[in-house]
């Protein structure tokens, strides 16, 4: 991680004396360990700060929207996809943006590292690959990386970067096919069953509407749940049915604009499993039209096209 941290910086600093850009968005160090935080630097000497690690889970592709100047992104391979799906609808200008792709075999999961510890705080960390070293006061642990992984990245076909100008780091093996095991469970269940599953995890939901803020897709001027002429929703979070009408027409909104990245899950504070049904709509999508967000930039949206041969019997009548 020390070595992609160096060529980050090195990338941005070439980039910013040459005048080729006006900002490099990246990560910078948190206050506490696996808390990167995105960082924004103008000059060289500000892009000494970049870093690179397994606290940089953060979805970078929220501060490139409907900017005019030029800029540089140290992008892994979710926010890219999401960047290819907001160039697409003439969020970005790909011309004004210059991507340094950074490989990515997956970001840890605080959740899961405080669950591991018993409330012990970890005070450093040591990343050796496949595994992991929690250090804190008195403490050291080793762990398998893959029992820390964000679910999202556990999920991630796409850690190499689809789009780049740039490529930091070396490439990654490539995975197989999401086999969507959890939405096939789900699926299984009774009608009955996925209702009394839905209505337990959004009665969790306190209506902070922190999965709409970090989600790169939900960049809507006013949402529907802020209109009062007319009101659509409720504004309390008491009403379990208003919080799954907010979380099912959030989720259809993003249907076949969705990347999976994760940051609806990671940002609730309630722990919701969101992704059960961003995943259940990329599932349908990729059944149903073969089609995937933001996996390259020549497709066009699956739900923004229309042939005699889809599957809506519903409109077309043989």
């Amino acid at each position: 991680m020390q070595k992609l941290a160096a060529q980050i910086k090195d990338a941005a600093k070439k980039l910013l004396e040459d005048k080729k850009v006006d900002l490099v968005v990246g990560f910078a160090e948190g206050s506490l360990p696996l808390r990167g935080t995105p960082f924004f630097a103008r000059t060289p000497e500000e892009a000494e700060k970049l870093t690179w690690g397994r606290g940089c889970e953060n979805n970078l592709a929220n501060y490139l929207r409907k900017r005019d100047e030029k800029v540089a992104v140290v992008a892994k391979g979710c926010d890219i996809r999401a960047i290819v799906a907001l160039v697409k609808e003439n969020q970005i200008n790909r011309d004004n943006l210059y991507i340094i792709g950074v490989p990515c075999n997956g970001m840890i999961d605080r959740k899961k590292v405080n669950k591991l510890l018993e409330g012990r705080e970890v005070l450093a960390i040591e990343d050796n690959g496949d595994t992991v070293v929690l250090k804190g006061q008195d403490f050291s642990e080793t762990v398998a990386l893959s029992d820390l992984l964000h679910n999202s990245c556990l999920d991630c076909r796409y850690g190499n970067p689809v789009v780049y100008d740039e490529l930091v780091g070396e490439l990654l093996p490539e995975k197989g096919e999401d086999a969507f095991a959890d939405i096939k469970e789900f699926e299984a269940k009774t009608t009955a069953e996925r209702r009394a599953y839905l209505a337990q995890e959004f009665s969790k939901c306190i209506r902070c509407y922190a999965c709409r803020n970090a989600c790169p897709m939900c960049y809507c001027t006013e949402c529907f749940v802020d209109c009062t002429t007319p009101e659509w929703i409720g504004k309390s979070a008491t009403d379990v049915q208003d919080n799954i009408l907010f979380q099912a027409v959030r989720v259809f909104h993003s249907a076949g604009r969705c990347v999976d990245c994760g940051a609806c899950e990671r940002a609730c504070p309630m722990g919701i499993n969101l992704r059960l049904l961003t995943r259940k709509l990329v599932k349908d999508v990729k059944g149903l039209f073969n089609a995937e967000a933001g996996v390259n930039l020549d497709d066009k949206a699956a739900l923004a096209t229309f042939t005699a041969d889809d599957p809506e019997p519903f409109l077309v009548k043989e």
